[in-house]
Protein backbone atom coordinates (compact mmCIF):
# COMPACT_ATOMS: atom_id res chain seq x y z
CA UNK A 1 0.00 0.00 0.00
CA UNK A 2 1.16 3.59 -0.55
CA UNK A 3 -0.35 6.22 1.83
CA UNK A 4 -1.24 9.50 0.95
CA UNK A 5 -3.27 10.49 4.36
CA UNK A 6 -1.00 11.99 6.35
CA UNK A 7 -3.27 14.57 7.68
CA UNK A 8 -5.49 11.75 8.99
CA UNK A 9 -2.15 10.66 10.96
CA UNK A 10 1.60 9.46 10.59
CA UNK A 11 3.35 6.52 11.17
CA UNK A 12 5.35 6.68 14.31
CA UNK A 13 9.17 7.41 13.64
CA UNK A 14 11.63 4.27 14.43
CA UNK A 15 13.58 6.61 16.48
CA UNK A 16 10.35 7.82 18.59
CA UNK A 17 9.61 4.08 19.35
CA UNK A 18 13.23 3.88 20.13
CA UNK A 19 12.89 6.59 23.04
CA UNK A 20 9.80 5.82 24.54
CA UNK A 21 10.58 1.85 25.33
CA UNK A 22 12.90 2.49 28.59
CA UNK A 23 9.57 4.22 30.06
CA UNK A 24 7.32 1.47 28.84
CA UNK A 25 9.23 -1.08 31.01
CA UNK A 26 12.21 -0.19 33.50
CA UNK A 27 11.40 3.68 34.01
CA UNK A 28 7.75 3.22 34.53
CA UNK A 29 7.48 5.35 38.10
CA UNK A 30 4.49 7.88 38.43
CA UNK A 31 5.80 11.38 38.05
CA UNK A 32 3.95 12.46 41.28
CA UNK A 33 5.57 10.10 43.32
CA UNK A 34 8.40 10.88 45.81
CA UNK A 35 10.33 8.18 45.62
CA UNK A 36 13.07 7.31 43.27
CA UNK A 37 11.73 4.98 41.11
CA UNK A 38 9.96 8.43 40.05
CA UNK A 39 12.54 10.69 39.48
CA UNK A 40 13.53 9.44 35.96
CA UNK A 41 10.22 9.86 34.31
CA UNK A 42 10.01 13.00 36.05
CA UNK A 43 13.05 14.64 34.92
CA UNK A 44 11.57 12.95 31.70
CA UNK A 45 8.25 14.72 31.46
CA UNK A 46 9.55 18.07 32.23
CA UNK A 47 12.35 18.11 29.31
CA UNK A 48 9.83 16.93 27.56
CA UNK A 49 7.89 19.99 28.21
CA UNK A 50 10.72 22.26 27.52
CA UNK A 51 11.67 20.98 23.97
CA UNK A 52 7.97 21.50 23.12
CA UNK A 53 7.63 25.16 24.46
CA UNK A 54 11.02 25.48 22.44
CA UNK A 55 9.48 24.76 19.38
CA UNK A 56 7.11 27.46 19.68
CA UNK A 57 9.18 30.14 21.41
CA UNK A 58 6.69 29.42 24.79
CA UNK A 59 7.97 29.43 28.29
CA UNK A 60 7.60 25.13 29.64
CA UNK A 61 5.69 26.21 32.35
CA UNK A 62 2.81 27.18 29.66
CA UNK A 63 2.76 23.82 28.23
CA UNK A 64 -0.16 21.80 29.19
CA UNK A 65 -0.17 17.94 28.45
CA UNK A 66 -3.44 16.33 27.33
CA UNK A 67 -4.61 13.24 25.43
CA UNK A 68 -5.51 14.10 21.89
CA UNK A 69 -5.78 17.28 19.86
CA UNK A 70 -9.75 17.13 20.64
CA UNK A 71 -9.15 17.50 24.12
CA UNK A 72 -6.83 20.67 24.04
CA UNK A 73 -9.52 22.01 21.73
CA UNK A 74 -12.13 21.02 24.22
CA UNK A 75 -10.11 22.55 27.08
CA UNK A 76 -9.35 25.59 25.22
CA UNK A 77 -13.32 26.35 24.25
CA UNK A 78 -14.85 24.73 26.98
CA UNK A 79 -12.49 26.24 30.01
CA UNK A 80 -12.34 30.05 29.13
CA UNK A 81 -15.84 29.58 28.57
CA UNK A 82 -16.45 27.99 32.21
CA UNK A 83 -13.81 30.61 33.62
CA UNK A 84 -15.48 33.31 31.92
CA UNK A 85 -19.00 32.29 33.39
CA UNK A 86 -21.09 34.39 30.34
CA UNK A 87 -20.32 36.04 26.81
CA UNK A 88 -19.97 35.61 22.94
CA UNK A 89 -17.49 33.33 21.37
CA UNK A 90 -16.64 33.46 17.32
CA UNK A 91 -15.81 30.55 15.70
CA UNK A 92 -14.77 29.79 12.21
CA UNK A 93 -16.71 27.38 10.30
CA UNK A 94 -14.36 25.11 8.98
CA UNK A 95 -12.88 23.95 12.34
CA UNK A 96 -12.05 20.25 13.01
CA UNK A 97 -15.47 18.97 14.37
CA UNK A 98 -13.98 18.91 18.07
CA UNK A 99 -14.20 22.76 18.01
CA UNK A 100 -17.46 22.76 16.01
CA UNK A 101 -19.22 20.41 18.38
CA UNK A 102 -17.76 22.11 21.17
CA UNK A 103 -18.77 25.25 20.51
CA UNK A 104 -22.33 24.19 19.73
CA UNK A 105 -22.51 22.75 23.10
CA UNK A 106 -21.61 25.68 24.48
CA UNK A 107 -24.26 27.46 22.79
CA UNK A 108 -26.83 25.10 24.42
CA UNK A 109 -25.44 26.29 27.50
CA UNK A 110 -25.73 30.20 27.68
CA UNK A 111 -22.96 30.85 25.74
CA UNK A 112 -23.63 33.02 21.96
CA UNK A 113 -21.62 31.46 19.70
CA UNK A 114 -21.23 32.72 15.94
CA UNK A 115 -19.78 31.13 13.33
CA UNK A 116 -17.42 32.80 10.78
CA UNK A 117 -17.86 32.55 7.43
CA UNK A 118 -14.70 32.18 4.64
CA UNK A 119 -14.37 32.85 1.58
CA UNK A 120 -14.07 30.59 -1.73
CA UNK A 121 -10.78 29.25 -0.51
CA UNK A 122 -11.98 28.38 2.65
CA UNK A 123 -10.16 31.75 4.33
CA UNK A 124 -11.28 33.90 7.21
CA UNK A 125 -11.36 37.50 6.31
CA UNK A 126 -9.69 39.19 9.45
CA UNK A 127 -11.90 42.18 8.56
CA UNK A 128 -15.24 40.35 9.13
CA UNK A 129 -13.79 39.15 12.87
CA UNK A 130 -13.50 42.50 13.76
CA UNK A 131 -16.84 43.71 12.54
CA UNK A 132 -18.80 40.58 14.29
CA UNK A 133 -16.62 41.48 17.61
CA UNK A 134 -19.41 42.39 20.55
CA UNK A 135 -18.68 44.17 23.97
CA UNK A 136 -19.37 40.91 25.53
CA UNK A 137 -17.11 38.73 23.10
CA UNK A 138 -14.83 36.50 25.64
CA UNK A 139 -13.13 34.29 22.25
CA UNK A 140 -12.07 33.72 18.90
CA UNK A 141 -10.98 30.31 17.47
CA UNK A 142 -9.50 29.87 14.03
CA UNK A 143 -7.30 27.53 12.77
CA UNK A 144 -3.51 27.79 11.55
CA UNK A 145 -4.69 25.54 8.64
CA UNK A 146 -7.59 23.69 7.62
CA UNK A 147 -7.26 20.22 8.68
CA UNK A 148 -9.39 19.14 4.71
CA UNK A 149 -8.08 21.80 2.32
CA UNK A 150 -5.10 22.86 3.33
CA UNK A 151 -5.57 26.60 3.69
CA UNK A 152 -3.06 28.71 5.84
CA UNK A 153 -4.81 31.20 7.79
CA UNK A 154 -3.94 34.59 8.46
CA UNK A 155 -3.97 33.83 12.45
CA UNK A 156 -1.07 36.52 13.18
CA UNK A 157 -3.76 39.26 11.97
CA UNK A 158 -6.67 37.54 13.87
CA UNK A 159 -4.67 37.84 16.70
CA UNK A 160 -3.72 41.25 16.66
CA UNK A 161 -7.10 41.95 16.21
CA UNK A 162 -8.58 40.33 19.43
CA UNK A 163 -5.41 41.54 21.34
CA UNK A 164 -6.34 44.92 20.29
CA UNK A 165 -9.90 44.23 21.70
CA UNK A 166 -8.54 42.35 24.70
CA UNK A 167 -10.18 39.06 23.48
CA UNK A 168 -9.12 35.71 23.90
CA UNK A 169 -7.67 33.83 20.74
CA UNK A 170 -7.17 30.29 20.41
CA UNK A 171 -5.78 28.26 17.48
CA UNK A 172 -5.97 24.78 16.20
CA UNK A 173 -2.39 24.09 14.95
CA UNK A 174 -2.28 20.03 14.75
CA UNK A 175 -1.99 20.28 10.98
CA UNK A 176 0.73 23.52 11.19
CA UNK A 177 3.05 22.38 13.51
CA UNK A 178 6.38 21.24 12.87
CA UNK A 179 5.36 21.92 9.05
CA UNK A 180 5.47 25.62 8.92
CA UNK A 181 6.49 28.49 11.21
CA UNK A 182 4.02 29.52 14.18
CA UNK A 183 4.04 32.60 15.48
CA UNK A 184 2.17 33.15 19.07
CA UNK A 185 2.92 36.57 19.97
CA UNK A 186 -0.66 37.38 19.75
CA UNK A 187 -1.95 33.85 20.48
CA UNK A 188 -3.34 33.31 23.91
CA UNK A 189 -4.13 29.50 23.40
CA UNK A 190 -2.60 26.60 21.10
CA UNK A 191 -3.53 23.31 20.22
CA UNK A 192 -0.95 20.81 19.02
CA UNK A 193 -0.31 17.16 18.60
CA UNK A 194 1.68 14.25 18.15
CA UNK A 195 0.16 11.65 15.69
CA UNK A 196 0.31 14.60 13.09
CA UNK A 197 4.31 14.33 13.56
CA UNK A 198 5.46 10.81 13.54
CA UNK A 199 4.83 10.58 17.31
CA UNK A 200 2.41 8.02 19.32
CA UNK A 201 -1.28 8.80 19.94
CA UNK A 202 -2.49 9.76 22.99
CA UNK A 203 -0.38 12.63 23.09
CA UNK A 204 -0.91 16.48 22.81
CA UNK A 205 -0.49 19.91 24.06
CA UNK A 206 -2.60 23.03 24.89
CA UNK A 207 -0.14 25.88 25.23
CA UNK A 208 -2.02 28.56 27.52
CA UNK A 209 -0.03 32.04 27.92
CA UNK A 210 0.64 33.18 31.39
CA UNK A 211 -2.29 35.28 32.72
CA UNK A 212 -5.07 33.23 30.82
CA UNK A 213 -7.76 32.20 33.42
CA UNK A 214 -8.83 28.62 32.28
CA UNK A 215 -11.46 26.21 34.48
CA UNK A 216 -10.03 22.64 34.23
CA UNK A 217 -12.24 19.91 32.76
CA UNK A 218 -10.80 17.28 34.46
CA UNK A 219 -10.37 17.50 38.43
CA UNK A 220 -8.12 14.52 40.40
CA UNK A 221 -4.78 14.92 41.49
CA UNK A 222 -4.04 18.26 40.42
CA UNK A 223 -0.98 17.31 37.74
CA UNK A 224 -0.03 19.75 35.03
CA UNK A 225 -0.42 22.73 37.57
CA UNK A 226 -4.01 21.16 38.36
CA UNK A 227 -5.29 22.17 34.56
CA UNK A 228 -5.43 18.64 33.82
CA UNK A 229 -5.66 16.09 36.55
CA UNK A 230 -4.71 12.68 35.25
CA UNK A 231 -1.63 10.33 35.76
CA UNK A 232 0.46 11.63 32.75
CA UNK A 233 1.55 9.41 29.85
CA UNK A 234 5.02 9.71 30.02
CA UNK A 235 6.08 6.97 27.05
CA UNK A 236 3.41 9.17 24.61
CA UNK A 237 4.75 12.37 26.07
CA UNK A 238 8.38 11.67 26.11
CA UNK A 239 7.84 10.13 21.82
CA UNK A 240 6.10 13.36 21.38
CA UNK A 241 8.82 15.90 22.49
CA UNK A 242 11.80 13.63 20.30
CA UNK A 243 9.02 13.84 17.25
CA UNK A 244 9.10 17.38 17.71
CA UNK A 245 12.55 17.50 17.90
CA UNK A 246 13.09 15.96 14.75
CA UNK A 247 10.39 17.62 12.75
CA UNK A 248 11.56 21.22 13.77
CA UNK A 249 15.22 20.40 12.62
CA UNK A 250 14.10 19.11 9.34
CA UNK A 251 11.36 21.35 8.96
CA UNK A 252 12.64 23.86 5.98
CA UNK A 253 13.92 21.15 3.88
CA UNK A 254 10.65 19.23 4.25
CA UNK A 255 8.32 22.01 3.17
CA UNK A 256 10.62 22.41 0.31
CA UNK A 257 11.05 18.83 -0.57
CA UNK A 258 6.43 18.27 -0.38
CA UNK A 259 5.75 21.46 -1.77
CA UNK A 260 7.49 20.69 -5.32
CA UNK A 261 5.37 17.45 -5.05
CA UNK A 262 2.24 19.05 -4.00
CA UNK A 263 2.28 21.39 -7.13
CA UNK A 264 3.21 18.57 -9.60
CA UNK A 265 0.15 16.32 -8.31
CA UNK A 266 -2.06 19.94 -8.72
CA UNK A 267 -0.37 20.77 -11.95
CA UNK A 268 -1.05 17.34 -13.20
CA UNK A 269 -4.43 16.66 -12.26
CA UNK A 270 -5.67 20.08 -13.62
CA UNK A 271 -4.15 20.24 -16.76
CA UNK A 272 -4.48 16.93 -18.15
CA UNK A 273 -7.52 15.37 -16.13
CA UNK A 274 -10.92 17.26 -17.84
CA UNK A 275 -12.88 18.67 -14.66
CA UNK A 276 -10.55 18.49 -12.24
CA UNK A 277 -10.54 21.46 -10.39
CA UNK A 278 -8.27 22.47 -6.72
CA UNK A 279 -10.31 23.08 -3.82
CA UNK A 280 -8.50 25.53 -1.43
CA UNK A 281 -6.12 28.19 -2.25
CA UNK A 282 -3.24 27.31 -4.73
CA UNK A 283 0.19 29.00 -3.11
CA UNK A 284 -1.81 29.99 0.87
CA UNK A 285 -1.89 26.06 1.83
CA UNK A 286 0.41 23.79 3.74
CA UNK A 287 2.60 21.98 1.99
CA UNK A 288 1.80 18.50 2.15
CA UNK A 289 -2.07 18.60 0.60
CA UNK A 290 -3.87 18.31 -2.31
CA UNK A 291 -7.62 18.89 -1.94
CA UNK A 292 -9.14 18.26 -5.74
CA UNK A 293 -12.98 16.99 -6.71
CA UNK A 294 -13.97 15.95 -9.86
CA UNK A 295 -17.20 16.52 -11.59
CA UNK A 296 -19.49 13.62 -12.44
CA UNK A 297 -18.06 11.08 -10.26
CA UNK A 298 -18.63 10.33 -6.26
CA UNK A 299 -15.14 10.96 -4.32
CA UNK A 300 -15.86 7.61 -2.23
CA UNK A 301 -15.61 5.63 -5.18
CA UNK A 302 -12.70 7.05 -6.07
CA UNK A 303 -11.31 6.30 -3.18
CA UNK A 304 -12.24 2.56 -3.07
CA UNK A 305 -10.96 2.01 -6.44
CA UNK A 306 -7.52 3.92 -5.65
CA UNK A 307 -7.97 1.75 -3.01
CA UNK A 308 -7.81 -1.39 -4.93
CA UNK A 309 -4.69 -0.32 -7.13
CA UNK A 310 -2.97 0.19 -3.64
CA UNK A 311 -3.63 3.47 -3.33
CA UNK A 312 -4.70 5.06 0.33
CA UNK A 313 -5.99 8.58 0.11
CA UNK A 314 -9.10 10.31 1.68
CA UNK A 315 -12.82 11.85 0.96
CA UNK A 316 -12.61 14.12 4.22
CA UNK A 317 -11.35 14.37 7.77
CA UNK A 318 -10.78 11.01 9.03
CA UNK A 319 -12.88 12.05 12.25
CA UNK A 320 -16.09 12.93 9.76
CA UNK A 321 -15.40 10.67 6.92
CA UNK A 322 -18.09 7.76 7.79
CA UNK A 323 -21.21 10.31 7.67
CA UNK A 324 -23.20 10.52 4.67
CA UNK A 325 -23.54 14.68 4.51
CA UNK A 326 -20.72 16.42 2.05
CA UNK A 327 -18.14 17.70 4.00
CA UNK A 328 -19.00 21.31 6.40
CA UNK A 329 -15.64 22.59 4.87
CA UNK A 330 -16.98 22.80 1.42
CA UNK A 331 -19.89 23.28 1.71
CA UNK A 332 -18.98 26.84 3.92
CA UNK A 333 -16.42 27.15 0.97
CA UNK A 334 -19.71 27.70 -1.28
CA UNK A 335 -19.30 24.25 -2.88
CA UNK A 336 -22.72 22.59 -4.31
CA UNK A 337 -23.58 18.74 -2.53
CA UNK A 338 -22.24 16.80 -5.92
CA UNK A 339 -19.10 19.63 -5.66
CA UNK A 340 -18.20 18.28 -2.42
CA UNK A 341 -19.00 14.73 -2.81
CA UNK A 342 -16.68 14.83 -5.62
CA UNK A 343 -13.63 15.67 -3.82
CA UNK A 344 -10.62 13.76 -2.32
CA UNK A 345 -8.04 15.02 -0.16
CA UNK A 346 -4.32 13.47 -1.02
CA UNK A 347 -1.65 14.24 2.08
CA UNK A 348 2.15 13.74 1.55
CA UNK A 349 4.40 13.23 4.25
CA UNK A 350 7.95 12.38 5.79
CA UNK A 351 8.48 9.05 3.65
CA UNK A 352 6.40 10.09 0.50
CA UNK A 353 8.72 9.44 -2.60
CA UNK A 354 8.70 10.82 -5.66
CA UNK A 355 7.91 7.07 -7.59
CA UNK A 356 5.14 7.07 -5.31
CA UNK A 357 3.93 10.05 -6.55
CA UNK A 358 3.87 9.34 -9.92
CA UNK A 359 2.24 5.93 -9.71
CA UNK A 360 -0.59 7.89 -8.27
CA UNK A 361 -0.51 10.21 -11.25
CA UNK A 362 -0.57 7.41 -13.63
CA UNK A 363 -3.45 5.91 -11.56
CA UNK A 364 -5.74 8.31 -10.70
CA UNK A 365 -6.50 9.56 -14.19
CA UNK A 366 -7.30 6.41 -15.47
CA UNK A 367 -10.00 5.64 -12.21
CA UNK A 368 -11.40 8.98 -12.80
CA UNK A 369 -11.48 7.68 -16.30
CA UNK A 370 -13.47 4.31 -15.59
CA UNK A 371 -15.81 5.68 -12.97
CA UNK A 372 -17.12 8.26 -15.35
CA UNK A 373 -17.58 6.25 -18.11
CA UNK A 374 -19.87 4.05 -15.94
CA UNK A 375 -21.53 6.84 -13.87
CA UNK A 376 -24.68 8.38 -14.85
CA UNK A 377 -24.14 11.33 -13.81
CA UNK A 378 -22.77 12.52 -17.41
Amino acid sequence: MIYFDYAATTPVDKRVIKSMIPFLNEKFGNPSSMHSFSSDTKKALEKSRSIIAKAIKANPEEIVFTSSATESNNMALKGIAFAKKSGHILVSSIEHDCVLNAAKWLGKNGFEVEFLPVDKYGIVDPKEVEKRIKKNTILVSVMHVNNEVGTIQPIEAIGKICKKNNIYFHSDAAQSFSKTPINITNIDLLTISSQKIYGPKGAAALFIKDGVKIEPLLHGGGQERGLRSSTENVPAIVGFAKATEIAISTMDKEQERLTKLRDKIIEKLTKEVPNCYLNGHKTKRISNNINVRFSHIEGEAILFMLNSYGIAVSTASACSSPKLEPSHVLSAMGLKQEEAHGSIRISLGRMTKESEVNYLLKVLPEVVKKLRDISPHK
